[in-house]
């Protein structure tokens, strides 16, 4: 497949990126920030992998709904994504506002319906309901115009898995035409795809609806008692026995510009830590599969002033040598006679003389003390790791100080205050 675009009116579309979740299961790394706002790979945040998918697509008329501690998530909106209004450009954070009722948002449908107004304000062609925290590259306007092409009423975007994973997600059942049958979530028999018995369709939780279908369906759950007012649960399902034409968009087919064969259908759902830990790790890969070096698809943040990545000290003889392999290393760091192997540096962080850092991830301003030993962690921003530290190799003795994962990763939060080991 060639990267020349199918023609579509971007101009014309809404984007509601659905970024209010809790993100429990990411705790602590969600202890003082919405799950959208958690840092990922060095310099960047999870929120701004999907505003540089529209962004980059040439849709830039975006609404971020927001919720749980959310003031860093709409700082860095502010500060980092100013986009041209005199081309009626905009990527703008909405908080809860109990404009509909004296409730929060109940559930991802009832976040938009609390914000309908902003559909009926904008009067767009379409609408994108997408989630803030996945990891995946897209270009949205081939799911636009596959969801114009095929005269649907809304369009789920979904990725082909393998039947023996596939108990745990949503699964779509779909005709051969791609058209959506019924909704199964999370069942011990999912069914596959026609003609592929051994993959099944597993929704992403990004949509494209047809505005008057939106309000309309938002308007009827709104008033059902036993609705939880979620799209996959209750809206869509409902449209689909209604009759209506929904249909499933195949991620597996999408192509973004500049990126391999071996690139195409990487999505990962970073909801928990041991996902999130497993995400960092794939960036630091010969190949990765999610490629932040395709600047024909970057990955777009806010500029900062910091100054280069340094590398201090070669005193072989006292294994005394500044050095990362294998790794990511962002501005402002500085590795002083430390050690850095399979790990991922946000911005400012030090690794001092004699220190070894394995596999793990730190956030801005990571300081690691002389002699510290770190594995398999991931060190949450403003924390000083005392000299002679070690993390990562005694899990019982981890556990007892620190929050560690089922499959042994150490999570220390933000500005943890730490003794010495």
């Amino acid at each position: 497949m060639n990267d020349r675009l199918p023609a579509f009116d971007t101009t014309q579309v809404l984007v509601m990126i659905l970024a209010g979740g809790e993100g429990k299961r990411l705790y602590p790394l969600t202890l003082d920030r919405a799950k959208p706002a958690v840092p990922f790979g060095g310099r960047y945040r999870i929120i701004d992998i999907v505003l540089s998918n529209f962004v980059n697509s040439g849709v830039s008329r975006i609404k971020v709904l927001t919720q749980y501690k959310s003031a860093s998530l709409e700082e860095h909106i502010a500060r980092d994504w100013r986009l041209a209004t005199i081309l009626d450009q905009f990527i703008e954070a909405i908080p809860a506002q109990q404009r509909t009722g004296k409730t929060w948002y109940r559930g991802s449908a009832d976040a938009v319906w609390q914000c309908q107004h902003v559909v009926k304000d904008e009067r767009p062609e379409l609408v994108c309901i997408f989630g803030g925290d996945h990891v995946y590259k897209m270009d949205v306007r081939q799911m636009l115009a596959f969801h114009q092409s095929s005269g649907a009423a809304a369009t789920v975007a979904a990725i082909p898995v393998p039947r023996e994973t596939a108990g745990d997600l949503g699964v779509l059942e779909v005709s051969e035409s791609g058209r959506i049958v019924a909704f199964h979530e999370k069942v011990q028999d999912p069914p596959t795809i026609p003609g592929r018995g051994d993959m099944c369709l597993a929704s992403m939780g990004n949509y494209v609806f047809n505005p008057d279908v939106l309000l309309r369906e938002l308007e009827e759950d709104e008033h059902l008692e036993d609705s939880l007012h979620d799209f996959g649960h209750d809206i869509l399902p409902r449209l689909v026995r209604k009759g209506a034409a929904i249909f499933a968009y195949d991620f597996a087919t999408n192509h973004v510009p500049g990126e391999d064969e071996r690139n195409r259908g990487y999505w990962r759902d970073v909801g928990t830590v041991d996902a999130y830990w497993e995400a960092q790790m794939d960036l630091i890969e010969i190949h990765p599969q999610f490629n932040l070096y395709n600047f024909r698809w970057p990955i777009r943040t806010g500029a900062t002033h910091d100054p280069p990545a340094k590398f201090v000290f070669r005193d072989e003889a006292q294994a005394r040598v500044g050095i990362a392999t294998d790794s990511l290393v962002s501005h402002g760091c500085i590795i002083s006679g430390g050690r850095i192997h399979r790990s991922v540096l946000g911005v400012g962080c030090r690794v001092n003389s004699f220190s070894e850092v394995e596999e793990s991830v730190l956030f801005e301003r990571v300081r690691v003390g002389r002699h510290a030993k770190i594995r398999r962690a991931i060190i949450d921003k403003d924390v000083e790791i005392p000299a002679g530290t070690v993390i990562g190799f005694d899990r019982d003795a981890d556990r007892q100080r620190f929050f560690v994962t089922e499959k042994g990763i150490v999570v220390i939060p933000k500005r943890a205050k730490l003794d010495g080991i």
